[in-house]
């Protein structure tokens, strides 16, 4: 996929593609990657579709605004990426690797975005000073959705959103995912499938959040991997 793809492909969502942004993105992530683990995906085609795409398609929706986080942001993806197609949006890119947050705000500023902060910490502490502050919470890439739900939704306001973006295995993970989604009082507004590439499968999920979550979630990490809810 080249930009023109790209820029076609956000057309037909009704959504303008700003190409000289991502270009400047894909070529900072490759020269940064060079010293860095930042992704395993390094050719611009590569990146174009499997990065820049991938988190592209679930902005057909309109929930996606006011006040968002992208909780294990790494490179960016989704949160950065959303905050380029939506100038508009607020975005705090949660990520507890160093080096990953020097990237994150490197870009930012190179790209000069407004109304987006990068957090240097883990989730799970974030939450012990920031609970039910966000609209919505993404996450990409980052665990599997038990954790992850434990993870992101106490950040969550009641009626706000939860959108994890999943591969293939999106729906089993959704199976093995009921009881902490019903602990944590969201409900499954949304399965959407989505096939990019040569037949990479992406499910991503749209949860609303209906109560105020406990406030013994999020435990530590050590007691989330050891008993998942």
């Amino acid at each position: 996929m080249n930009y023109q793809e790209l820029s076609q492909h956000c057309q037909k969502m009704g959504l303008y593609c700003p190409i000289e942004s991502f270009q400047r993105y894909a070529s900072l992530l490759q020269e940064w990657n060079e010293r860095m683990n930042l992704t395993a995906i390094t050719e611009e085609k590569e990146i174009i579709e499997k990065h820049f795409l991938d988190c592209i398609l679930p902005l057909h929706h309109s929930v996606i605004q006011g006040h968002w986080a992208d909780v294990g942001s790494g490179a960016g993806f989704p949160g950065l990426v959303w905050k380029i197609m939506k100038p508009e949006l607020e975005m705090t890119l949660i990520e507890p690797t160093g080096k990953r947050c020097q990237f994150l705000r490197h870009v930012i500023n190179e790209l000069q975005l407004e109304k987006i902060k990068v957090v240097n910490e883990r989730a799970e502490d974030y939450a012990k000073l920031h609970r039910e502050e966000f609209d919505g919470v993404t996450a990409r890439a980052v665990s599997n959705l038990p954790l992850l739900s434990e993870l992101c939704i106490p950040l969550i306001k009641v009626n706000g959103y939860f959108f994890p973006l999943k591969g293939k295995q999106g729906h089993q993970e959704l199976e093995s995912a009921k009881n902490a989604l019903q602990r944590l009082h969201v409900r499954l507004i949304e399965e959407q499938e989505e096939t990019i590439g040569q037949d990479e499968r992406r499910v991503n999920l749209l949860f609303q959040k209906i109560k105020p979550t406990d406030q013994k979630y999020p435990r530590n990490y050590s007691q989330m991997k050891k008993k998942p809810l």
